[in-house]
């Protein structure tokens, strides 16, 4: 009897194969008792041995270089983004000075020409029947001198530029020079000085390859609002010396721009400011209208003592004999 190694070399010899002791012998790896239990449902999995690492010769240059590359190039990018940045609000800053240095020394012009303006109001006041012509040659000439300096130095600093951007800065000295330009014309004259004609007057102060300095409607409607002010001091004055025609005139001008402009306000888009005027206005109105009212109704008793007759009476003060 065979052993049963040798039948089946026997075996195999008959069938043409190769012993299998000429083959190596097969090793099987062992599990360790940590991994996870197998289904006996499923069949075990091949392991399949891991690949070999790539070789590194003539390959692309390491993964951690070229991402130090790319991190240096978006650092750059980034260094160069903050610099076109600040170099835009550089700009930015550099105009706001700018215009804040340009509206500090507007407001200073507008300060000097609010003031000498107002010198003119004050030189036209001084008016009367013996030196009318005096006094309104030393006002136009006081005028003159305001466009020439003051309001010459606002046409230098808003020429060529966007002016209504800074027009509350000026506002207030142009208003007041219409008042000033608008009272000494009606003095003169007894008419009403125009935009345009105040516009003209200043087309020679400026450059004229660039946009000139032009006095909107609005500040012009406004100085011409606080010129009935003026109107009823004069109207007021002119009746204590006996010209009570004069008053009366300037009675019936004040109430023709107010009558005027009570059609436009409303119509202004900012009109805030124009209705606070329109209260004054009304109010120098009815001053005026009161003054001539009671001049013309009482005049036998006001006559007298605004010095319209030769002899004055000296009745109304019950002296009828009071010795002078």
């Amino acid at each position: 009897m065979l052993p049963l190694r040798g039948c089946h070399r026997r075996l195999l010899s008959l069938r043409g194969v190769t012993a299998p002791s000429l083959l190596p012998p097969i090793t099987t790896t062992p599990t360790t008792s940590m991994a996870a239990p197998q289904s006996h449902s499923h069949p075990a999995k091949t392991l399949r041995a891991s690949p070999p690492p790539p070789s590194t010769a003539g390959s692309a240059p390491k993964r951690s270089r070229t991402m130090a590359t790319d991190a240096a190039a978006t650092a750059h990018s980034a260094s160069a983004r903050c610099s076109a940045m600040k170099a835009e609000f550089a700009k930015h800053a550099e105009y706001l000075n700018t215009l804040n240095d340009k509206r500090e020394r507007l407001v200073k012009a507008s300060r000097d020409l609010t003031m000498n303006s107002k010198k003119a109001i004050f030189q036209v006041h001084r008016i009367s029947k013996n030196n009318k012509e005096e006094v309104l040659s030393k006002a136009e000439n006081d005028l003159t001198v305001v466009v020439n300096q003051y309001i010459g130095k606002l046409v230098k600093e808003l020429q060529g530029t966007d002016f209504w951007k800074l027009r509350r800065a000026y506002t207030f000295g142009v208003q007041e020079y219409v008042e000033a330009a608008t009272f000494c014309r009606f003095c003169k004259t007894g008419t009403l000085l125009s935009l345009a004609e105040i516009n003209d007057s200043l087309l020679e102060l400026g450059d004229k390859s660039v946009e000139p300095l032009q006095i909107n409607v609005l500040d012009y409607v406004l100085g011409v609002a606080d010129l009935s002010g003026e109107l009823m001091r004069l109207a007021i004055g002119r009746i204590s010396d006996g010209e009570v025609e004069y008053a009366k005139n300037i009675c019936a001008f004040v109430r023709d721009i107010y009558r005027e402009l009570t059609l436009v306000v409303p119509l202004m888009d900012d009109n805030s400011e124009m209705k606070k005027k329109m209260e004054t206005m009304l109010q120098s109105v009815v001053k005026i209208e009161n003054a001539c009212f009671s001049v013309h109704v009482r005049g036998s008793e006001y006559i007298p003592l605004l010095g319209s007759s030769a002899d004055p009476d000296y009745s109304f003060f019950g002296a009828s004999d009071f010795d002078q």
